[in-house]
C-alpha cells in the first residue's frame, strides 16, 4: 500500500452525504499475487471529510430511524440480491486485492449478500416486548431504539463479509453508518459502498471513509457524535478504541482475534483430523481470527498425525489467488509477510522445530507468497503458541491425554474458537462445557461459521455484545423500559355519561 498525491490509475472516491468526494491524497491498491498489478487508487478521507460524514449521518438519523419496516426491508434485500447476483465479479476483485483463493472469495461474496438478506428479514421482528407489571393498573413494556451514528471499522481479511455483518444490522435497526475499511482492501469496500449507494437510502444514512486507521479511523472513533463503534482487528488497537469510546460514554463492540486450539485425541479419524487442521490452519493463508494455530495432539497419535500433516502440506498448491487450481494464495501485504517471517525465526529461537514450509515461494508473477509452515516440539510458553500470527503457521503441541489437552487449550489470553476431534461423546460434552471459548467446533475445522450464527469470544478475543444474528441487537439498539398508568378505563357509554 502506497500513498501519493497524483497517479495515472483510476481513482475511486469516498461517499459522503450521498455524493462521491475526491481528496488530494490517495491509497494505491496492490495485488499481492502480482505486485506489478495496481488495482486502482482510492481517496484518503481528511478530518473535514470525517466531520462532514458524521454530520450527514446525524442529520439523516431522525428520518431513517422512523422509517417503516417495509422501507428498510426493500433496501437491505435489494443490496443482498445484487451482491449475490454479482458474487463472481466481487469474488474476483476480493481475490485480486486480498489474496484469498477465488473459491473462498466468491463464497465470501455470497455470504455478504446473505447477511444483508438475513437482516432485511430481521426488520419485521418485533422490537417491543410486553410484561405483566407487579402493580395493579400499570402497563409495562420494553422497547428498542437505534443508538444513533454507528462507526463500522473493519479489517482486511474478510473485506466483504465483516462489513456486511456490521453495516446490515446497523441499518436494519434504524442507525446511520460511517464505514471505515482497512486501507489494504479499499476495492471490495468501495464496490460494496457503490451497491449500497444505489439501493435507495436517504443521503447521509450510509457513508464511506477510506484511509489509515491511525488517522481516518482515529478521527471517527474520537468524534463525540459517534454513538457506537463496532470494530474487528487486533487486541491492542481494540483496547485503545474501547478506552476512547468508553471515556465519552459510547457503546463498544469489539472482536479482537484469537489463538485457537484444535485438539486431536487418540480415537480420532486421522484423515479427517488432518483435513480439519489443514483447513483451519492454512486456508485463507491462515489469515483468519478463527484459524487453528495450536494443534494439540495426544502422544499415541502424535507421530502419525505429524507425518500425515507434513505429507498433506507438501501437496498444497501455492499460487495466484485467482487461479482456480490454487489452494493457498499470498499473504495480504509485504508487511504481513515480514511479520510472518519474523515469527518463524522466533519459533526456531524459542526451541520449536520447523518440520516443513515457511519458505518464500517464487511464482510467474512477483508476489508475497509463503509456503505453509508446521512447527513441532512446541510448548505453551513459546510466542508462536501465545501470540496471534495471522499467517500460514501452525504449531503441534504433544499431550498425554484429554485432561492435559483441555488445560493447554485454555492456557491462553484468547478465547474465540476451539475445536476437538474425537468420537467420545462424554468427552465432547465435557469439552463443550469446559472450553473457555465463545465458539466450539466438534469434528470440524475451528474456522467456518454459519452466516446467521453469532460470533463471540471470551477473554481478550471479544468485548461487548456478539456480532451477527439477532444477538447483535444488544449493540445496535438501546433498551427503553416504559411503565404507564393510563388512568380509569371507559368501559361503556353509560360510564361516559
Amino acid at each position: 500500500m502506497t500513498i501519493q498525491n497524483n497517479n495515472e490509475h483510476e481513482i475511486k472516491h469516498n461517499f459522503i452525504a450521498g455524493e462521491w468526494r475526491n481528496s488530494s491524497n490517495h491509497i494505491q491498491n496492490i495485488n499481492p499475487s502480482d505486485t506489478n498489478d495496481v488495482i486502482a487508487s482510492y481517496s484518503i478521507a481528511t478530518k473535514d471529510d470525517v466531520e462532514d460524514a458524521v454530520l450527514a449521518a446525524m442529520s439523516a438519523l431522525p428520518a431513517w430511524s422512523s422509517s417503516t419496516s417495509g422501507e428498510r426491508f426493500d433496501i437491505l434485500d435489494a443490496i443482498g440480491t445484487e451482491i449475490i447476483q454479482r458474487k463472481d465479479e466481487l469474488g474476483d476483485l476480493l481475490a485480486r486485492e486480498e489474496g484469498k483463493t477465488l473459491k473462498e472469495a466468491v463464497a465470501e461474496a455470497h455470504r455478504a449478500g446473505s447477511l444483508f438478506k438475513f437482516f432485511a428479514a430481521e426488520v419485521y421482528r418485533s422490537h417491543t416486548e410486553g410484561y405483566r407489571s407487579l402493580r395493579e393498573g400499570i402497563s409495562l413494556q420494553v422497547q428498542r431504539e437505534p443508538i444513533g451514528v454507528v462507526a463500522a471499522i473493519t479489517p482486511w481479511n474478510f473485506p466483504l463479509a465483516i462489513p456486511a455483518w456490521k453495516i446490515a444490522p446497523a441499518l436494519a435497526y434504524g442507525n446511520t453508518v460511517v464505514f471505515k475499511p482497512s486501507e489494504l482492501v479499499c476495492g471490495s469496500a468501495w464496490a460494496l459502498a457503490e451497491i449500497i449507494s444505489r439501493a435507495g437510502l436517504p443521503d447521509g444514512v450510509f457513508n464511506l471513509l477510506m484511509g489509515q486507521g491511525s488517522e481516518t479511523g482515529a478521527a471517527i472513533v474520537e468524534h463525540p457524535n459517534v454513538a457506537g463503534v463496532t470494530f474487528t482487528g487486533s487486541s491492542d488497537i481494540g483496547r485503545k478504541i474501547g478506552a476512547s469510546v468508553f471515556a465519552r460514554g459510547g457503546k463498544i463492540q469489539l472482536e479482537m482475534g484469537g489463538k485457537n486450539p484444535l485438539i486431536v485425541l487418540d480415537d480420532a479419524d486421522l484423515d479427517k483430523a488432518v483435513e480439519y487442521a489443514i483447513n483451519g490452519a492454512f486456508f485463507s493463508c491462515g489469515q483468519r481470527c478463527t484459524a487453528s494455530s495450536r494443534l494439540i495432539v495426544t502422544k499415541n497419535i502424535h507421530d502419525s498425525f505429524v507425518d500425515a500433516m507434513s505429507n498433506r502440506i507438501e501437496l498444497l498448491r501455492i499460487g495466484d489467488a485467482r487461479n482456480p487450481n490454487t489452494d493457498i494464495g499470498p499473504v495480504v501485504s509485504e508487511a504481513q509477510l515480514k511479520k510472518n517471517l519474523e515469527y518463524l525465526q522466533i519459533g526456531l529461537k524459542d526451541g520449536a522445530k520447523q518440520l516443513t514450509g515457511g519458505k518464500q515461494v517464487e511464482q510467474a508473477t512477483p508476489g508475497w507468497y509463503l509456503s505453509p509452515a508446521l512447527f513441532i516440539d512446541a510448548k505453551s510458553e513459546m510466542k508462536i503458541c501465545r501470540e496471534e500470527i495471522f499467517g500460514p503457521i501452525a504449531a503441534v503441541m504433544p499431550v498425554n491425554d484429554y485432561d492435559e489437552a483441555l488445560n493447554l487449550a485454555n492456557d491462553s489470553e484468547f478465547g474465540l474458537s476451539a475445536g476437538i476431534v474425537t468420537n467420545d461423546r462424554l468427552i465432547i460434552d465435557h469439552f463443550i462445557d469446559n472450553i473457555q471459548s465463545g465458539m466450539v467446533q466438534i469434528n470440524l475445522p475451528t474456522a467456518g461459521m454459519d452466516f446467521h450464527a453469532p460470533i463471540t469470544g471470551r477473554k481478550n478475543s471479544s468485548f461487548g455484545p456478539p456480532e451477527k444474528s439477532s444477538y447483535c441487537r444488544e449493540f445496535f439498539t438501546n433498551t427503553k423500559v416504559v411503565h404507564a398508568n393510563y388512568g380509569k378505563r371507559l368501559n361503556s357509554k353509560k360510564e361516559e355519561s
